[in-house]
Formats: structure tokens, sequence, C-alpha cells
């Protein structure tokens, strides 16, 4: 009885075999069974399954000094873009007063085309530069010669005359600054160039 009964398990293990053989024969793989990776061949020829891992970065503790050099970039950062945008208004209205000086000879005239456009800076901006810090101020200036390729003073000095040219430099020196500083991009207003730079192709300024 029990010789009969182990030919029974040995035909049914025997037909799952054949069964299980049948069906990997007839195993179709389709376009989304197989995953296809890059591969490194070595110098043994044999061939490596190789992917790309997504970068690393390791950061140094900011010390004292990494800390002061950022605190100074952010303060210079947050500086020229509140301040650009009163150079480039200011640049603008130079060029238009330019435009408009031309061919006039008559001095009465001419005051009165710069009177006009006096009076719009003033009221466009008159509030918002007193609530500049004496920093931001400074950067203003650097920014505006920057626009018009000419110092706060030379400017003043053309279109305001000599004594308040004269004036305004001396109050900007009690605020530590100076009307006739100059802007040098490639110098030591390199970092505001950069900003000015980023601040035209982020914010469209």
């Amino acid at each position: 009885m029990n010789g009969f009964k182990d030919i029974v398990i040995l035909s049914a293990v025997l037909f799952l075999s054949f069964i299980s053989v049948q069906a990997k024969s007839q195993l179709i793989i389709g376009r989304y069974d197989t995953i296809r990776v890059e591969v490194t061949i070595t110098d043994e020829g044999e061939k490596v399954p190789t992917g790309e891992l997504d970068p690393l970065f390791l950061y140094a503790r900011a010390n004292a000094k990494m800390r002061k050099m950022y605190e100074a970039w952010t303060r210079l950062r947050n500086a020229v873009y509140v301040t650009y945008p009163y150079a480039k208004t200011a640049s603008r209205v130079i060029n238009e007063i330019n435009r408009e000086l031309v061919g006039v000879t008559n001095r009465k005239k001419r005051k009165a085309i710069i009177k006009s456009h006096e009076k719009e800076l003033r009221t466009q901006f008159t509030s918002k530069i007193k609530n500049l810090s004496v920093y931001q101020g400074k950067v203003l200036m650097k920014l505006i010669c920057r626009e018009t390729g000419s110092s706060c003073y030379e400017i003043l000095d053309e279109y305001k005359g000599d004594f308040n040219a004269f004036v305004y430099q001396g109050v900007a020196k009690l605020f530590g600054s100076s009307l006739k500083q100059t802007y040098d991009p490639n110098g030591e207003d390199r970092s505001i160039e950069i900003l000015v730079q980023q601040a035209q192709a982020y914010y469209r300024f």
C-alpha cells in the first residue's frame, strides 16, 4: 500500500514539474518587464550595472569670520535690492533732462526744465529716501554713479550749481560718506556689481 502511495506522489511531482517547465517556455516578456540600466565594463570584461547618485554637499560649520562675511553680504544684497530701482529712475530722469536741454541756451528755460524734473523726483522718492539708512544711502550713490556715469557731486554741480553741490557734499560728510564717490565694478564695487547683475537676471530690474 505504501508503495502505491509513493508512486502516486512521484507521479504528481513529475506532472507539476512538467507544467512548470511548459509555463516557463511559454513566458512572454513585455516591453515593460525589463529595466534598462547603464553598464560599465570592467578591465576584466565584466558588465557591472551603474547609476548616478544625487550630489551630496558637505558644509563646514560656520565660524565667526564666515558668519560675519555672510551677514555683510546679506546686508549689502538687501541695500542693493532696495535702492537699485531708485538709481534706475534717477538715470531715466537725468537722460530725459539731457534730451530736453539739447539746443536750449536760454538760462531761464534750462532752469525751468531742470526744476520740473526735480519736482517729479521729489514727489516720487522724498518719503522713500528719507527712510533709507545711512548705509543704504551710500549704496544708492554708488548705483546712481553706475547708471549715469557721473558721481552725485558732478550731477548736482551740473544741474544745481557749485554752491549747492558744496552744501550737499558737506551734509554727506556728516554721515561718513561723499557725494564724489565713483563706481568701480571690477574693483572695490565688485560685490555690488554681482548683486546688480543677479537682480537684473532674476527680478528683471
